[in-house]
């Protein structure tokens, strides 16, 4: 990793999100790095209510999160397959840790990554089930409970190392694949790519459910419309419209129709609709 990344890919509406919160991205301490995206933290006082909404990664997060004057608390979220909404009022903030896909299983090895997919679980109950739940409430409140942003970053690096991840070889292969998924358009079929690496893909299939917890098709079209939707962001301010049959054919759809369906499903409205409202 060369650090944080600084696209908005994910984030409906990222613009708005940033007017009303104040968001970044950290790096973790280098032995978290090959497998982590990122840290995240949200802050946020808001004078009237706000709904965020993201098309999440296929990655699974742990969020550590305090609102109001509620107790603090953490949980682990497991991906998402469809749209997140997040309300926020009044004063809270986030501490986030997005995981690269395929790199939670090595913190959570003793189950595959799908048995995750869609929950969102006490962290206690899936990397610390035989933990102290007096340890686990210190180790929340030293996350959430400081004003410095050094200091949040510092307990999450020292939670997650507490948690001695093991190499794990298979977790490595999954994290290059996705990462050649996400940045090489040619990779449309799930054959081909199975091809490459010398499996079926029966095979690669059940090799993402164990450590990714999607399959492979769910990732490639999760990071198109992905892309799609950063280059909506983008013709809502100074950029020229569009082309949005090109775009189509870029990202491996069959025509402009399929992506259009696609992202109507996933985002909520036609791709041209939402570059109309960002104007």
């Amino acid at each position: 990793m060369t650090g944080p990344r600084r696209d908005t890919r994910g984030i409906v509406d990222a613009r708005e999100l940033f007017a009303r919160v104040r968001f970044r991205r950290r790096e973790p301490a280098p032995a978290l790095r090959p497998y982590l995206e990122h840290y995240w933290l949200i802050d946020w006082d808001l004078t009237e209510p706000y709904a965020s909404h993201v098309v999440p990664h296929p990655s699974v997060n742990v969020v550590f999160q305090q609102y109001g004057d509620e107790p603090a608390w953490a949980e682990v979220a497991g991906i998402g397959l469809e749209l997140f909404t997040q309300k926020l009022a009044g004063r809270g903030r986030v501490c986030g840790i997005q995981f690269r896909p395929g790199g939670f299983r090595p913190f959570a090895p003793r189950r595959p990554v799908s048995d995750w997919t869609g929950e969102r679980l006490p962290i206690g109950d899936v990397l610390l089930p035989d933990g102290d739940d007096a340890a686990l409430r210190a180790a929340v409140r030293a996350v959430v409970g400081p004003d410095e942003e050094d200091a949040r970053v510092a307990a999450l690096d020292d939670f997650l190392l507490a948690l001695d991840p093991r190499p794990d070889p298979q977790a490595v292969r999954v994290m290059e694949l996705v990462d050649r998924i996400r940045n090489d358009r040619s990779v449309r079929r799930v054959s081909e790519l199975a091809d490459t690496e010398g499996l079926s893909a029966r095979s690669l299939q059940r090799l993402f459910a164990a450590y990714v917890g999607v399959g492979p098709k769910w990732v490639i079209l999760r990071y198109r419309i992905h892309e799609a939707l950063e280059r909506a962001e983008e013709a809502g301010g100074p950029a020229q419209d569009v082309d949005w049959a090109g775009l189509a054919g870029e990202l491996g759809y069959s025509d402009q129709a399929h992506l259009v369906r696609d992202f109507t499903a996933t985002v909520g409205v036609p791709p041209s609709a939402y570059a109309r409202a960002e104007r």
